[in-house]
């Protein structure tokens, strides 16, 4: 991915998941907003954006964090959200037996006392491999990935979701769901 698109995805990253008030402009309940007022509130911050480029960054992303609706109006981030203004409405799943969490080394002695909890997001992200569960962690230091028994805990109660890109979602994860 070039580098404008990159730079792109990271200002869409932010303004959708977790600031769309730093450029005024709101999400519906399910994180959609309208494409063309998300390029004239870029605009007015001074970065360009048009509906081409937007395009390019949603189809290129390797992450697919992105979509457009189907009558390409709106755009939306698929999951990842720290605003409380959204909160999609994904189906529950039955997970895999295992899924993988990435995260870097200096945080795994916390995570093995506390669990895996979603700070400042509204999910737990999970992975189905664990290559892509390294290359999360890689972004925060050395990484490593966790082994999540999540059909064991879905067993137990807890509520499994998967976004559109293939993310896993939950609301949390207690240490003893948990293989290092």
């Amino acid at each position: 991915m070039s580098k404008q698109l990159i730079e792109v995805s990271k200002f869409l990253s932010c303004v959708l998941r977790h600031h769309p008030d730093a450029i005024g402009i709101t999400l519906d309940l399910e994180g959609w907003t309208d494409i063309s007022a998300l390029i004239a509130a870029a605009a007015i911050g001074g970065k360009h954006l048009d509906r081409d480029l937007i395009q390019a960054v949603v189809t290129i992303s390797e992450k697919k964090r992105f979509a457009i609706s189907e009558d390409g109006l709106r755009i939306r981030a698929l999951q990842g959200h720290s605003t409380e203004d959204v909160d999609i409405e994904y189906v529950e799943q039955v997970p895999p037996e295992f899924l993988h969490h990435g995260t870097a080394t200096r945080f795994v002695e916390s995570i093995l006392k506390e669990g895996l909890i979603a700070g400042s997001r509204q999910y737990v992200h999970l992975s189905q491999d664990e290559q892509t569960a390294l290359a999360v962690g890689q972004r925060h230091g050395k990484p490593v990935a966790l082994k999540i028994k999540t059909l064991f805990m879905y067993k137990r109660g807890y509520n499994f979701f998967q976004a559109a890109n293939g993310v896993w979602l939950v609301a949390k994860v207690p240490m003893e769901f948990i293989e290092y």
